[in-house]
């Protein structure tokens, strides 16, 4: 009879659970580096200063599921790979991957990857007709208006927080203010950000509830479309629905998702670490504050150092092609290693110099299929980031800076929370209440935090899911809306000088 094991008591480093990203290891059985796993989550920059010590300006990499692509890591190689559409093209339909029978049906690449009918996904002559309707369509919109709606929607959030004297930056603001602003722009009204915030949070990390937020958002859409069909009004949705190229529902559909899904997240991201270095480094507080950097060259400085989208999916190769030194094959998979790129010692060969006046980073790609909505995601966060800091003045961080913790996915990462703490103040509206009007949204598929006791994974709402209808559009906003105030400042001056 065997004796029982003796009680050591509880391990003092227990195992990771089944399918944490400590089991998977950091390269594939042939070595090949993963894009996922602990080491990429945890320290993606590293990552990718270790693929360019060992391969150069190109490195051979595994997706989830251990799908061979190639990360372009160089400035000048992914610049190369963007304006080249004839040789690396952005229609995924030519990947050999399909006929390998390695991407599943509810592969989480799916929604990332997957060929669809909108301009990331076409070239050339098709893709011009297609990308016109995007950027015509939101030239309709004045800056100063959308500002206006901007500076209204983040007012109203820090209403909901500033008696506090305590928020999370990340849960109840910068996840919040961008889909606000989209949904606006788009046609929506306000009560369907909550759902939608979590459900491209879930759909871009990649969880095995990817597939399920994908079609909640386009369901989401598509009764958008269908409304705004039969009563347009003055909105993105109706101007691409009206726009001389035609669209067709489809076209429409997607490019809407298209537009929702890129311009919040990576607005998201850029708003988080761009308040994460005011309240964690004091040398950046102090030149914003002091005057020798401007807010607006503060986010430039954050699109080459954190991109809010580290890496692009994809371009497919059309043919045999040399890249770097490499030898690229027919139906390739390449992905535009943006952040890799902005570090790249070849135009940076000192990462800690200022290049805050300097917009030759690849934050937002780079050839015909550079970001059309940039300048939509840079006024979001000056402004948002702008309001915060005048309505709250001594902002500062609640907890260490080594307790922060980020999520990653292979194409992004962020912070799970900003914890701060500010001296409560008023709310601008007396009839806004304490309670924060958009509570956190969690992940869909979000595990439960270390030690807390398990708890069943909060389902996407189903795509057929009552939702509520949607309301008129208000009317257009006046041109001559002044812009707000970009330089408020003086209260935030005081308190670093009295450091």
């Amino acid at each position: 009879m065997t004796a029982p094991a003796p009680d050591h008591g509880p391990a003092e480093h227990p195992l990771p659970p089944p399918g944490c990203p400590a089991h998977i290891p950091p390269t594939g059985p042939d070595g090949t580096m993963r894009l996922y796993g602990e080491s990429a989550e945890t320290d993606p920059m590293g990552l990718f200063e270790e693929l360019r010590k060992q391969h150069g300006g190109v490195a051979p990499v595994l997706l989830p599921g251990d799908i061979e692509a190639w990360l372009v890591l160089g400035h000048r190689e992914n610049l190369d790979v963007s304006r080249r559409y004839t040789q690396f093209s952005r229609d995924s339909r030519i990947w050999h991957g399909w006929d390998s029978g390695r991407i599943a049906p509810d592969s989480p690449l799916l929604p990332m990857i997957g060929w669809r009918p909108d301009c990331v996904s076409a070239d050339g002559i098709d893709h011009q007709r297609l990308r016109a309707a995007v950027t015509d369509s939101l030239s309709r919109f004045d800056q100063r208006g959308i500002r206006r709606h901007i500076t209204r929607f983040a007012h109203r959030l820090v209403d909901g927080f500033c008696q506090d004297g305590q928020a999370d930056v990340v849960a109840q603001f910068a996840e919040h203010l961008p889909m606000l602003v989209l949904t606006h722009l788009l046609g929506m009204p306000d009560e369907y950000g909550p759902r939608l915030v979590a459900a491209s949070r879930d759909l871009i990390k990649g969880t095995a509830t990817a597939l399920a937020s994908n079609e909640y958002v386009l369901e989401t859409l598509r009764n958008l479309v269908e409304q705004k069909r039969a009563k347009p009004g003055h909105d993105f949705a109706s101007a691409l629905i009206a726009h001389p190229a035609n669209l067709s529902d489809d076209e429409v559909l997607h490019h809407l998702r298209l537009v929702l899904l890129a311009g919040y997240e990576t607005t998201t991201n850029l708003i988080v670490n761009t308040v994460r270095m005011v309240v964690t480094d004091p040398r950046f507080r102090g030149s914003i504050a002091g005057g020798q950097l401007t807010l607006p060259e503060a986010v430039e400085q954050m699109l080459w150092d954190e991109p809010p989208l580290m890496v692009c999916p994809a371009r497919w190769a059309t043919g045999d092609a040399q890249l770097a030194g490499r030898e690229i094959r027919a139906g390739d998979m390449l992905l535009l290693g943006l952040a890799a790129g902005n570090m790249d010692p070849a135009v940076r060969p000192d990462p800690s110099a200022p290049v805050h006046h300097n917009r030759s980073h690849l934050a937002f790609s780079g050839g015909p299929h550079e970001c059309p909505g940039q300048d939509v995601g840079r006024a979001v966060t000056e402004t948002g980031i702008d309001i915060l800091l005048a309505r709250l003045p001594d902002i500062r961080l609640a907890v260490p800076a080594d307790q922060l913790s980020w999520r990653s996915s292979p194409w992004s990462r962020h912070l799970e929370a900003l914890p701060v703490a500010f001296t409560p103040a008023r709310p601008k509206s007396s009839s806004v209440t304490t309670t924060s009007p958009f509570p956190s949204m969690a992940s869909p598929a979000a595990p439960a935090p270390a030690g807390a006791s398990a708890q069943p994974a909060t389902p996407m709402p189903p795509a057929s899911a009552e939702l509520p209808a949607l309301a008129p559009h208000p009317a257009p906003v006046p041109t001559q809306v002044s812009l707000p105030r970009q330089s408020r400042w003086e209260s935030l001056k005081r308190l670093v000088r009295g450091r």
